[in-house]
């Protein structure tokens, strides 16, 4: 039973039920009234939880349920605990899976060693805070290369239902869990119970539950439970940072839904709607819980969160506001989705503001524009080639093309998450091996190479170049002297992205024109 519950309060300040609207309850007090964010109970087993969330009058306070409110009726008595909902901190939560009441849902015995403490807590004070900028290394070529995450920092995954938002999260956990000295938590909001059970059962066979923290609520909870989760999962995080000066990666799924439920809850208790139906106070309600995830003189809490876009409409509100708060923006591809190429990280829309000479240096640097620029000039080069083919354009820019096909085949990466679903073994590729491999690739040591041997990949060192029977019948013999047989290279794996490393080119000069129309298309 946590600290807040009606037993633990001497004294009780009674009330008595008025309304019940779906979550929302009007509580009567005949004596003081319970000030904001109080918690109330009430229910035979105290098990209905309401917090307060306005002072109506002199004598009514109107809250919003954290559970189902089945069984409340008015003229019910309502006791005031006292105070705020709270969490549990401490060593004791590591290695567990909890609600946003701090109860467990591993089906494992009851929390021990742990204090409670009031989620709802100030950001850190300016003065406290560290400016020190640090890359965070993920092992996850794409974004390490292009979109460097900050530790302390905030970033941002965006993307439409069923692009790889949760596959990408969970691909996080596994790889920086084992190799990042702190711990990590795990906050689901209004995500599927599924998908909470299935992350625990692999951190679990992992190895990597001991340092590990889950905190869910689940999209069948009342909003006012999936809008509090967040709060409590700082809460813990911040204990880890603060106390113990220990770093925390915090995984946040999915921080729309975060956004949703107070849209529920502001709905519920009346507040008028502003853009799109959204709460007048999303503004200040998603700062109040990003602001807390800061980089202090004790250590640093990293958030990477997933973040829904509506009908991958990224002028939403939700979404505009979600930018306002990232160091590091990264967005999903619905098109290089279709396409086979996971990550689906678009390239282009994608941005950190880590990516300067200053922090991570000027081989990085250089090496991430020269990417970017050649991935623009294919993008711009894809209409030309979708009307008038690809033999149409000029050399230089066939090369262009070559280099930037390739260069999107090796950022792909095969996940440990995913092994039992593609058959490929899941790779950690370090910045060094990813710089490697890129300018290799701009360099055009690889354009002899064809596609497919870049394609689902770790380092550039396990490229397979396939035998072949004479000159004539490699996709890339003229790279530097033959141009057709530099323009079949490009043109050998232009048909589809997904081709395994193995799978048979067809006759370069035969699919050049087709192949190249179709992608470009």
């Amino acid at each position: 039973m946590t600290p807040t519950s009606a037993a633990s309060v001497a004294a009780p300040n009674l009330g008595a039920v008025v309304s019940v609207r779906g979550s929302v309850v009007d509580v009567r007090f005949y004596g003081a009234l319970p000030p904001i964010y109080a918690l109330l109970r009430a229910g035979e087993r105290d098990q209905i939880v309401i917090e307060v969330l306005a002072q109506r009058d002199g004598s009514h306070v109107r809250g919003i349920a954290l559970t189902p409110t089945q069984g409340l009726a008015r003229g019910m008595v309502v006791i005031d605990t006292g105070g705020p909902l709270e969490a549990p901190v401490g060593r004791g939560v590591l290695g567990r899976m909890l609600d946003v009441f701090g109860n467990v849902i591993d089906r494992g015995p009851e929390l021990a060693d742990v204090t409670w403490r009031s989620v709802h807590r100030a950001p850190p004070a300016l003065a406290t805070r560290s400016t020190k900028s640090q890359i965070f290394e993920t092992g996850i070529k794409l974004i390490d290369a292009l979109v460097p995450l900050e530790r302390g920092g905030k970033a941002g995954l965006f993307g439409g239902a069923g692009v790889g938002k949760t596959v990408l999260l969970t691909e996080m956990i596994h790889n920086m869990v084992g190799h990042h000295d702190g711990v990590s938590l795990f906050c689901g909001i209004g995500e599927r119970s599924r998908e909470g059970e299935e992350l625990y059962r692999e951190m679990d066979a992992a190895g990597v539950l001991p340092n590990m923290v889950m905190v869910f609520g689940q999209m069948n909870e009342p909003p006012g439970s999936r809008f509090r989760v967040g709060h409590a999962a700082l809460t813990m995080a911040e204990y880890f940072r603060d106390d113990e000066h220990r770093d925390v990666l915090l995984l946040i799924d999915n921080i729309f839904r975060f956004i949703q439920a107070g849209m529920e809850v502001s709905g519920l208790i009346g507040q008028m709607p502003s853009r799109l139906g959204y709460q007048p106070t999303m503004g200040t309600e998603l700062a109040g819980l990003e602001e807390r995830i800061a980089n202090t003189e004790n250590g640093a809490i990293t958030s990477i969160q997933a973040v829904y876009v509506p009908a991958d409409d990224f002028t939403d509100p939700a979404a505009v506001h979600t930018f306002s708060h990232l160091s590091a923006s990264i967005v999903l591809s619905r098109k290089r989705a279709s396409e086979g190429l996971y990550p689906a990280i678009d390239p282009l829309q994608s941005n950190s503001k880590m990516a300067t000479p200053g922090i991570v240096g000027e081989r990085h640097y250089d090496l991430a524009q020269q990417m970017r620029r050649t991935l623009a000039q294919y993008a711009d080069l894809k209409d030309i080639i979708a009307m008038l083919g690809l033999e149409q354009i000029s050399a230089e820019d066939r090369k262009i093309v070559g280099r930037a096909r390739r260069l999107e085949r090796f950022l792909t990466q095969p996940f440990f998450t995913t092994e039992q679903f593609t058959g490929h073994e899941g790779r950690l590729v370090s910045l060094e091996d990813t710089l490697d491999g890129c300018e290799a690739i701009l360099r055009d040591e690889y354009a002899d190479y064809p596609e497919s041997a870049l394609y689902m990949i770790g380092p550039i060192s396990e490229a397979v170049k396939p035998p072949t029977d004479g000159a004539g019948d490699s996709p890339g013999a003229g790279v530097d002297g033959d141009e057709s047989n530099t323009d079949a290279s490009t043109a050998t794996h232009l048909e589809t992205a997904q081709a395994p490393v193995d799978a048979p080119a067809p006759e370069p000069q035969q699919e050049l024109s087709r192949a190249a129309t179709a992608d470009a298309s």
